[in-house]
């Protein structure tokens, strides 16, 4: 259909076009078009929660893929697909045009087979259009690019900008082989070294690409012969750049200083925080610093400012699910505990439920390390341990605030267990979050806390145990029809629901994915009600093997059991899930 009309942009102004159609329109045509748009959408891009357009929303929210959104538009408008091979050969970047407004607006003008042309992911960004045609006069001609391909030819075109006139053959920062590092134990002159521009832009373009990568941890290793920079992406370590031993002091140093740390202590682990944005994009960064064996290691954990309206839909939860633990969302009182493992999307749904909760009939208050999403009409409070200020300290204070809502961020010991304990038995609800391997271990860990079991049973309304799976990418995935005997034989065994349809993919790599094979993460989730049967379980012997028996019994769908339905559906695939859930 679109095909045949890929080798030459349209002009301008035709008279099929569209150009700042309604938000309602496009939203009805793409409902026509089978496309799986929210409700909420009708709201604008707000209700969704997107920082960009409202299709931009709609993409990143995962609603809709990039290719089948580009095609549609493609039909809606009238307008031809660009081909990404000659974008990115193409591609013109002019004095007078901002590399970060081309990206924020995902438009990037090309020279075509008929001149200059300008490459769109929304054609009815009237305004962004037309402020790159005024910069570039005779780019009129439009075409249409997936938003996920501008993200692919951005980031390669900064890297060009990276690996330019600055870069030696090694792909180093050349300005960085003239500095003189043998420094000894001068703090002044290496602080001085770490504020200088060749180190400082080091550091900066690291993290700018962990950004672009969606990273969610940056690691510095120094080593016995270099320093190795990786980066945490969908939950898979992956070697960023090596640079040279004799560095690895000032960077670490730039580091604790973007921290506020004391960069002349070499012997003490060091905690701090930093605040950084690049283009429309601001992140909180957790930094750790530890000496080692050759030189000192720093961790930066991302945090992004997401300020989108969160959705159960959105992280991956299935409407069984999500029915499971609205239900427990809406009990007066009691503890709703979440599990799973550092990195697993624990602090994300504690705040997609408060978001449910938000009202202004309740009064929330939540206290949390760190604040990651900040959500208006509701009280939250940091944690300051340096200053005697933790979980219990915070939680025990707040309970004189006459909460109706209260979310900790996490139970660390048994004071807080118990403060979160007692306040569920008096009228209030507690959400909070637990390390633990599955939703029925979370009441053996409280008991381990020191809570008693009567005390358990009758505060504990549910718990929520998750993980995140890596999503297959949607560009190089291939069928697997070959695992659909090898699940079912599983099934049998370990006496779980077989999924109705299969559709099993496996995992390939391409350029998009940067050869993973994978693109983001979704949830594979459980949810264990306390019913009254489980309290009585609860009270005689917290076992988990005996809890799971009778929730399997009252319904509950295990994390296996969801993984193997999401790889059936397509969205990743069956290994994946043997690696996140075992």
């Amino acid at each position: 259909m679109t095909n045949a009309r890929e080798t030459a942009a349209v002009p301008a102004e035709p008279s099929s076009m569209k150009r700042g159609a309604p938000s309602g329109d496009i939203l009805d045509f793409l409902r026509g078009r089978g496309v799986a748009v929210p409700p909420a959408a009708s709201g604008g891009r707000r209700e969704l929660g997107g920082e960009g357009g409202l299709l931009e929303s709609l993409w990143r929210g995962g609603h809709v893929g990039a290719a089948e959104l580009a095609a549609q538009l493609a039909v809606f408008y009238g307008l031809p697909l660009a081909r990404p091979g000659e974008v990115a050969a193409g591609a013109v970047i002019g004095s007078d045009l901002s590399l970060r407004f081309l990206r924020e607006t995902f438009i990037l003008p090309y020279a075509g087979e008929d001149g200059l042309c300008l490459a769109v992911a929304d054609p009815g960004a009237g305004e962004e259009i037309d402020a790159v045609r005024l910069a570039l006069p005779g780019a009129d001609a439009l075409t249409i690019l997936p938003f996920d391909a501008f993200d692919r030819l951005f980031s390669d075109i900064g890297k060009e900008e990276r690996e330019g006139p600055t870069a030696g053959a090694d792909g180093s920062d050349t300005a960085l082989e003239g500095l003189d590092l043998a420094l000894g134990d001068d703090p002044e002159a290496l602080q001085d070294l770490a504020r200088g521009a060749p180190i400082v832009r080091a550091v900066d373009q690291v993290l700018e690409r962990a950004l672009e990568a969606g990273a969610t941890d940056i690691h510095f290793e120094t080593g016995r012969e270099a320093l190795r920079i990786r980066l945490r992406v969908d939950g898979i370590l992956r070697l960023d750049q090596s640079l040279p031993k004799r560095l690895a002091p000032a960077v670490i140093s730039r580091i604790k200083i973007l921290a506020g740390l004391d960069i002349a202590e070499r012997r003490l682990p060091q905690d701090g925080r930093a605040n950084i944005r690049i283009g429309h994009v601001e992140a909180d960064l957790r930094i750790a610093v530890m000496p080692t064996l050759y030189g000192e290691t720093a961790v930066a954990r991302i945090l992004l400012k997401d300020a989108r309206l969160l959705d159960f839909a959105r992280i991956g939860m299935d409407a069984v699910n999500r029915t499971a633990f609205e239900r427990l969302l809406a009990e007066p009182h009691g503890i709703i505990i979440v599990t799973g493992p550092t990195g697993s999307g624990k602090t994300t749904t504690l705040a997609t439920a408060v978001s449910l909760l938000n009202d202004p009939a309740r009064k929330i208050v939540t206290v949390e390390d760190p604040i990651e999403y900040q959500i208006a009409g509701i009280h939250q409070t940091q944690i300051k341990p340096s200053i005697g200020l933790g979980f219990a300290q915070a939680l025990r204070a707040f309970l004189r605030h006459d909460p109706d809502v209260m979310m900790v961020g996490e139970m660390r010991d048994g004071e807080t267990a118990s403060i979160g304990i007692q306040a569920a038995l008096t009228g209030h609800l507690v959400l909070t979050t637990l390390h633990t391997n599955s939703a029925t271990d979370a009441v053996v860990r409280l008991a381990d806390m020191g809570v008693e079991p009567y005390l358990i049973a009758a505060s504990l309304r549910g718990v929520l145990g998750q993980r995140l799976v890596r999503r297959l990418c949607e560009r190089c995935r291939r069928p697997a029809p070959e695992r659909t005997a090898e699940v079912r034989d599983l099934c049998r065994t370990r006496g779980l629901s077989v999924p109705e349809h299969a559709d099993y993919h496996r995992a390939v790599g391409c350029p998009t994915c940067s050869g993973s094979g994978f693109q983001g993460r979704v949830g594979v989730f459980e949810v264990f009600a306390a019913t009254p049967e489980i309290r009585v379980l609860i009270r005689e012997r917290p076992d988990p093997q005996r809890l799971v028996a009778a929730a399997r019994l009252d319904g509950m769908t295990t994390m296996l059991e969801d993984g193997l339905l999401k790889a059936a559906q397509g969205f990743t695939c069956i290994d994946e899930v043997f690696r996140a859930v075992g």
